[in-house]
This record gives structure tokens, sequence and C-alpha cells, in this order.
């Protein structure tokens, strides 16, 4: 019988590689504590109409990508492909928008997007985001962008580069989309299908586009900023002046535009260019009328996703991960019933003073037993068998530089010659 196997595009994280994603999401809780964030959890799944609004109807993601099913009720449900339209939701539907402003809340969860896999993007991806409601200012840009530089600065990666720029505002927006359409008509026969059937309905999505030739065509197209309104144009200055001031380097690069139709003003990316065409670690930006969009009052959002696995690539790439330790500090080898059950109540004794103890479970030979040790790379060793329980008192032995030392077999004595 053939084995079943995971899903294309999914991953196993094994015991190995966990320890790394726990040091890196213990890092991201840190720092998004001192920064006043709260976390927040949402359902796995939505209504497909929550990703029609909030998102978009003309993006990738809800045109191509999301995994959506219909419940025995009838109701259009998806797998949820990003977070910040979750996030909206949830803070509408528990009243949250009537609580103290602004309101700073983060996640660390897995999405789902049907996208070809390749390395750097799974069809299950992970990531950390952040989302924060209730100020208009430059300020809350600048503080967003801030957190996620000081994620990297934490974990010690200097290869990211911040890059950021405008996409104005409804006021100004229709002129720069004119210009974009005037521009790409002129090219429309070199599109790809996707591009041409976008140019109408949202060209900005053309200069997202990974095609080389349309990459091409983009390269030369109108620049957002050269469009932007007096009100756009002075709150990039702002964000620009902050982050100044703040010794966080950035650069102005008009082809930033990302992917969700939701983005307003500010947007910027985090990227590496040393990991491949998926360069992009980290992708954010405003977004003021999406509360609206789906139903809640007209508040000001800004936030960003940074994508799990691309920054594990890079923090494994510049040896920034710290080695995992899962060892355990002591086997105990009984030998017989009786010193099996010895060995059992001393293991939990020592795991209650959170000591990290195995023992045997499948009856093997002393001689077996040692050898699982040494697999499992224990660092010490105490055997039990009829004598030393009528003794009270075992040899316990390091399985590295063969030291010796006598103990009494109880959980005081063993856990004090351990430290």
């Amino acid at each position: 019988m053939e084995p079943i196997r995971k899903p294309r595009g999914t991953i196993d994280i094994l015991p190995g590689e966990t320890a790394s994603w726990q040091y890196v999401e213990s890092v991201i809780r840190g720092v998004c504590r001192n920064y006043g964030f709260g976390e927040i959890r949402f359902p796995t799944f939505e209504q497909t109409e929550l990703f029609d609004r909030g998102v978009g109807d003309t993006t990738d993601v809800v045109q191509k990508e999301m995994y959506t099913f219909t419940d025995r009720d009838g109701r259009s449900l998806s797998l949820r492909p990003e977070g910040t339209a979750c996030v909206a939701r949830s803070v509408i539907e528990n009243g949250l928008c009537a609580g103290a402003m602004p309101l700073k809340l983060y996640y660390i969860t897995n999405f789902f997007r049907y996208e070809k896999p390749q390395a750097g993007r799974t069809r299950e991806f992970f990531q950390f985001g952040t989302e924060l409601f209730g100020s208009a200012l430059p300020s809350a840009d600048a503080e967003a962008i801030a957190l996620a530089h000081r994620v990297f600065s934490a974990l010690g990666l200097t290869s990211v580069s911040l890059h950021i720029n405008s996409v104005g505002c409804r006021d100004c927006r229709p002129r720069f989309r004119e210009a974009l359409i005037g521009y790409f008509e002129k090219n429309i026969d070199a599109l790809c299908p996707t591009c041409r059937d976008r140019l109408y309905r949202n060209p900005l999505r053309i200069l997202d586009c990974k095609s080389p030739v349309c990459s091409g065509i983009a390269a030369g197209a109108p620049r957002t900023t050269d469009y932007l309104c007096d009100t756009c144009r002075g709150h990039a200055e702002g964000v620009e002046r902050l982050l100044g001031s703040a010794g966080i380097e950035y650069t102005v690069d008009p082809h930033i535009v990302r992917g969700l139709d939701y983005y307003t003003r500010t947007v910027f990316e985090f990227i590496d260019d040393r990991i491949g065409a998926q360069s992009t670690v980290c992708g954010g930006g405003r977004y003021d009328g999406l509360v609206s969009s789906i139903g809640g009052p007209e508040i000001p959002g800004v936030g960003f996703g940074m994508g799990l696995t691309r920054l594990l690539a890079c923090l494994e790439r510049d040896g920034l991960l710290p080695g995992a330790d899962g060892s355990p500090e002591l086997y105990i080898a009984p030998l017989g019933e009786d010193s099996a059950a010895a060995a059992f109540a001393l293991g939990e004794k020592l795991r209650s003073a959170g000591i990290n103890v195995t023992s045997d479970l499948c009856g093997r030979s002393v001689k077996a037993q040692m050898k699982y040790a040494d697999k499992i790379s224990a660092k010490r060793v105490i055997v039990i068998g009829g004598d030393e329980l009528a003794a009270g008192r075992a040899v316990m032995k390091s399985m590295t530089g063969g030291e010796s030392i006598e103990v009494a077999l109880t959980a005081e004595d063993i856990a004090a010659n351990l430290k």
C-alpha cells in the first residue's frame, strides 16, 4: 500500500526545526510587547464575502488563490488567505472600535493560497502580522515600520533593506490610474493575458506582475509619487522624516504597490535579495478604507505581514539561529519490572523539578538501552537493577566525559548532582 503524503505546497515542521520557530516567535512576542501590541486569534475560515469586499474582487488573491467551499447550509466560506481583513472583521464584531485608540494587535498564524509552490512560497504559509487602528498620522505608519525593523534587529538580521512608497488616496489615485491606463494601452499587445484583463479594472496590479515582459514594460510606467495630492505628499514626507529621525534607513521605490486593493498612501516592503525571486520578507502599508468597506465605521489602519518561512531561511543562511538542544539531561535504564516502576516514579519526580528525563519504554536489554541513550544524546545515565534498589544508591555516569559519581536514588540528590 502506497503511503499517504502531505498535500502539495505544504510543509512538515519537525521536532529538530520547531526550536528555531519557537525562538523566532518568542523574539517577535517580546518586541510586540515592548510596542504595546496585544495578540489576537481569529478563525481559520471566514465568509467568502469578507475577502471579496475587504481584499478586493479584482485581486489575484480573490480571483485565483482562495480555497473556497460551500458548507452544508449552502454558505460560501474560504480559508483565510491573509490576516488584515480577518482582524478588521473581528474588531467590528467584538466592538473594539468603541475602545481606546489606537488599537494595537498582532498575530502569528497560518494562511492558505492556491499558488504555484516554489522556494519561499507554499500553499499553506505562516505569517507574523500587526494591525494598528485609529490613527491617520504618519507616526502610526512609522511605528509599524519601526516595529518590523526592530524584529529584524533583535534577530541580528542585517541583510534586509526597507523600500517605501505612497500609492495615494481616493482623491489623487484616479489621475494616476488614468495615466497608467494611457501608458499601458500603448503596450497592450505585449502584456500577458492576466495584465490585459487587469488594464481597465485595476491597472496598479500590472506594476506588481512577475512576468519579465510585463515587469520590463512597467519599469517605464508613470510613478505614483508624481501624482500625489498635497495631503498625500505631506503624509509621505512625514513618514520619511520620522524614519530618518530614528536612524531607520530606507529607499523610496515607486514600484512598490503591494498586491491588495485596500492599501492607501504608505506602502512598504523589507527586501532580502539573497533569498531568490521571492525576496520580500515583510510587506504592508496603510488601509484607511478597509474597516468601512466591510461594514464598520471610518477608522484608519496600518499594518504588515512578515513571512516566517522566508525569515527563518534568512536567519539560517546567516547562522543566526540558536542550536536546538532537546537532548535529555538524564536517561534512567531500569533492569526488570521492579526497577522499571522505580525508574518511572523517579522520572516523574525529576520532571516535576523541571529536569528533562527519559527512561525505557520498550523493555530493552541494558546494552540496547545504552545504545538508545547514545542515539538521543542523553547527557548522563543511571542504571537501576535489583542491587541498586536494595542499596538505595546507583552510579550516575556522564555519556560524554565518562565521569561517574554515586548518588542516592532520590529526586533531590540526583537533581542536586545534575546541577
